[in-house]
């Protein structure tokens, strides 16, 4: 059941430690999913990559085995305990094997996961990481599924299922569970699926009767790890930028208020409680910029702290651009650096890239005297430019290399910027566009699997290429092509790259003698 894209889920944010939102952050809420499918207590987990895929090469490196373990053990995503997740659950009698094994694996971020509890239960599933933090569970127990973290699912599980049976009992089920947004089914080999979504529990009574059906072995309910929940016939005012033009030229709204209106239909809340999440992740960012200042330090890192460099007053007689420019530079990095310590960030629009946005528009905002409400605004533009990219491309670098990431995240920085700068709408959107054409085939190869080099230097060129977008749509220069057919053109690009050169640590920088010599120097201590 596809839901249009949420400036809340799959834009800015998850509010996560770092360093991955695609591994991170993914395999957490693919681990908070499937530890909801097994009744006893947890005795081992198996985890299958494909030698082909991105995971492969980087699930250490990129804390895929870190946020896995801690969702499978029910940890916040924010908490402090996340990052001893491995070690936790060894202490707990739990054990957990990662693999490569070669299986035919269609997306490059696949998990095939075995859960065994202390019963002997098992449960075999499989996952994907789709992007900034966003996944999906595709396959439980041979059956396929399509659950995506934003409804209360329960699974009833049948045997000897043909499909007049399947049809009997979606029948009896809908007559059973009342306000289900969708009842979804599959069959194979004799077993049959029934996938119950609603937007709420379903009490005991309503699983008793689920279970007393004949032919039914099994009930699970999963509930949501998204914080914007999906609904049946959802309906937003525009999917496309021409779309939301039209609307902001009709009827004289600001790019900010459009956002605002879009996610207030997708989510189902109010315009000012959008208003009050986003200046609250407004709050965080800031934080982890004061944070980065004070020089924050991780054993298992390549770079060491650099931000508080740029932030000495000697600095402003020698070094070009002054202060906006150098101001930028230094809150990106700072950013960057608590992402890298694997302190609280948000991912925007993904962790990868979660320099980009948040410490341009912060550092402009400070610059110009502006105050929290016009970051938020700012941050709101971003996030419906974001929406666009989520519909139509992708925010996965192991899909679309870094012009998914960090590309996408200057096109969202500009048009921020514009509305810092009280542009219009159109503005705005042209900016995006400029600033993403800039950005075409940016691959990904990061140094020893870790989410820093060349990531911080993309992170604060995708910042200055906001800039140099937002002044020139600000001038009234010609953007040429639209953003729609921009963000159309940027998927093919990144789709035509070499798989060696998205994400997986097999091109690029990340075979270099000197990146060889620090992947060893890092396993090694």
């Amino acid at each position: 059941m596809k839901q249009p894209a949420s400036i809340f889920n799959d834009v800015i944010g998850p509010i996560m430690r770092g360093p991955s939102s695609s591994h991170t952050a993914a395999s957490f809420r693919i681990g908070k999913l499937a530890g909801q499918t097994i009744k006893g207590k947890l005795r081992a987990v198996n985890v299958d990559f494909d030698p082909r895929g991105s995971l492969a090469t980087t699930y250490h490196g990129h804390g895929s085995d870190t946020g896995l373990v801690g969702g499978l053990l029910n940890m916040d995503l924010t908490g402090t305990e996340l990052t001893e997740a491995l070690k936790i659950a060894a202490n707990k009698g739990i054990k957990v094997s990662f693999n490569v094994v070669d299986y035919p694996a269609e997306h490059p971020n696949t998990y095939r996961i075995t859960l065994t509890s202390e019963d002997d239960e098992e449960v075999r599933l499989t996952a994907i990481s789709v992007g900034g933090g966003m996944i999906e569970l595709v396959n439980i127990e041979g059956l396929p599924v399509s659950i995506s973290g934003g409804f209360y699912e329960t699974l009833v599980f049948l045997h000897d299922a043909d499909e007049a049976l399947m049809d009997a009992y979606q029948a009896m089920i809908g007559n059973t569970v009342h306000d289900m947004d969708c009842c979804d089914s599959a069959m194979s080999g004799g077993k049959g699926l029934i996938d119950i979504k609603t937007g709420y529990e379903i009490p005991g009574s309503g699983v008793t009767k689920l279970r007393a059906l004949g032919h039914a072995t099994r009930v699970m309910q999963l509930s949501p790890v998204l914080p914007i929940m999906s609904k049946k016939d959802c309906g937003v005012p525009f999917t496309t930028a021409e779309g939301l033009l039209e609307l902001a030229e009709s009827k004289n709204l600001q790019i900010w208020e459009l956002a605002a209106l879009y996610e207030s239909m997708r989510g189902n809340i109010p315009t000012d409680e959008v208003f009050a999440r986003m200046k609250s992740i407004v709050g965080l960012m800031k934080s982890a910029v004061d944070q980065g200042l004070k020089r924050s330090s991780y054993r298992d890192r390549i770079l060491g702290p650099q931000a508080w460099m740029l932030n000495r007053s000697e600095d402003e007689r020698r070094l070009i651009g002054g202060k906006t420019i150098n101001t930028v530079i230094a809150y990106i990095t700072s950013i960057m650096e608590v992402k890298s310590s694997m302190g609280v960030i948000v991912a925007a629009p993904t962790a990868g890239s979660c320099g980009g946005l948040p410490g341009t528009l912060i550092a402009v905002a400070e610059v110009l005297g502006l105050n929290d409400d016009d970051v938020t605004k700012g941050l709101l533009t971003a996030g419906v430019i974001g929406v666009f990219i989520a519909e139509h491309a992708t925010f996965a670098a192991e899909v679309g290399g870094c012009q998914a990431e960090c590309g996408s995240g200057s096109g969202m920085a500009a048009a921020g910027l514009v509305q810092l700068m009280r542009g219009t709408a159109r503005q705005a959107v042209d900016a995006a566009s400029m600033a993403l054409q800039n950005i075409f085939g940016l691959v990904c190869d990061p140094v020893a699997e870790r989410v820093e080099v060349p990531c911080l230097g993309k992170n604060v060129m995708g910042g200055l290429n906001a800039i140099a977008a937002a002044n020139m749509a600000m001038a009234g220069f010609d953007k040429v092509i639209p953003l729609d057919e921009t963000i159309e053109a940027m998927d093919k690009v990144g789709r035509m790259l070499p798989s060696d050169l998205r994400c997986n640590g097999r091109g690029g920088l990340s075979k270099t003698a000197t990146a060889e010599k620090i992947r060893r120097t890092l396993e090694s201590s």
